[in-house]
C-alpha cells in the first residue's frame, strides 16, 4: 500500500499516525509530486492534521532523547526519498519496542538515520565555516547558497548569535527562500525569480561601494600568509571541497 504525502514533516508524522490507527501491513511512502499510479497498489493520500501530527511529536519526545531527536529531525532536513521512508520505519520500529531500541543499530532503520543525520550534520558544519557574506547598497549582507540538504533550520541560531550587529540575508537558491535578520528577528523570505537571479550572479549595481576594496583586501591577506612550499592541494580539498570555494572570496577567479 502506498501513503501520499505532501513532504512536510506533519505529513510524514500523520502518516505514522495514520499506520497505527488502521495496521495496514506493508506500505510505501511516496511524495505527491513523483507519484505516479499504480493500479496494483491501493493508495492512501494523507492529510495534514495538526493534532495527530503533535501526538507523534510528543510520543517520540518520550521514547528518545534529544540527541536522536536532532537525528530525526536532520534526516528529514536531507529531503531524499529514502530518507522518508526510513524515517517512518524508525517511528513504527521505536513505538513498537522498549526503550533503548535506538541502540540496536543492526536494525537496518536505526543505521540509516545515524548515517543520514551525520552527512546533514556534515553540510550545516560546513555552510557555517565557508559562507561569505557581501555588503548590499542598501546596507544588507547577502549570501546565495546551494547546499546539498535543506539546513537553514540548522544555521539559524549560528549566524543570529555570531552577526548579532548586522541585517543579513542567506538564501537557499535550490529552494526558493531564506533567512533574513532585521537586528531583532529573524524570520523566513522568499524572492521573485529577477531578485533570485541577482543573488546567484551578484553585480556592482547591489554591492556596496568598498566591497571590491574589501574582498581586495581579504584576497591579498589570503596570498600573503599563504605558504607556497608546504602547498598540499589534495589535502586543501579534503577540507574544502571545490564545490564550496564559489562561497569563498578567496577562491573567486581560480
Amino acid at each position: 500500500m502506498i501513503y501520499l504525502i505532501d513532504g512536510s514533516l506533519e505529513s510524514l508524522l500523520c502518516a505514522v499516525f495514520e499506520w497505527f490507527e488502521r495496521k495496514p501491513g506493508r506500505i510505501s511512502i511516496q511524495l505527491e509530486k513523483h507519484h505516479q499510479p499504480d493500479v496494483f497498489r491501493p493508495v492512501l493520500k494523507i492529510y495534514n492534521d495538526s493534532s495527530k501530527a503533535d501526538r507523534v511529536w510528543k510520543g517520540l519526545q518520550k521514547k528518545l532523547d534529544k540527541n536522536w531527536m536532532r537525528r530525526f529531525y536532520c534526516t528529514f532536513l536531507s529531503e531524499s526519498t529514502e530518507a522518508y521512508q526510513h524515517l517512518f520505519e524508525f517511528c513504527c520500529y521505536i513505538f513498537l519496542n522498549p526503550n533503548g531500541a535506538t541502540f540496536n543499530y543492526g536494525n537496518p532503520f536505526v543505521l540509516s538515520i545515524s548515517q543520514i543525520s551525520r552527512k546533514v550534520e556534515r553540510e550545516k558544519h560546513r555552510m557555517e565555516a565557508f559562507i561569505r557574506f557581501q555588503h548590499a547598497e542598501n546596507g544588507i549582507f547577502y549570501c546565495g547558497i546551494d547546499p546539498d540538504f535543506n539546513v537553514l533550520p540548522l544555521i539559524m541560531n549560528h549566524f543570529r548569535d555570531r552577526y548579532a550587529d548586522q541585517k543579513w540575508l542567506i538564501y537557499d537558491l535550490t529552494r526558493h527562500y531564506g533567512l533574513y535578520y532585521d537586528l531583532n528577528r529573524v524570520e523566513e523570505v522568499s524572492l521573485n525569480h529577477d531578485e533570485e537571479k541577482r543573488l546567484q550572479i551578484p553585480t556592482a549595481s547591489i554591492q556596496a561601494d568598498n566591497e571590491k576594496l574589501y574582498a581586495t583586501l581579504w584576497k591579498d591577506y589570503f596570498k600573503s600568509t599563504n605558504i607556497a612550499a608546504r602547498k598540499n592541494t589534495k589535502l586543501h580539498v579534503q577540507h574544502v571541497p571545490k564545490r564550496y570555494w564559489k562561497y569563498l572570496t578567496e577562491k573567486m577567479g581560480l
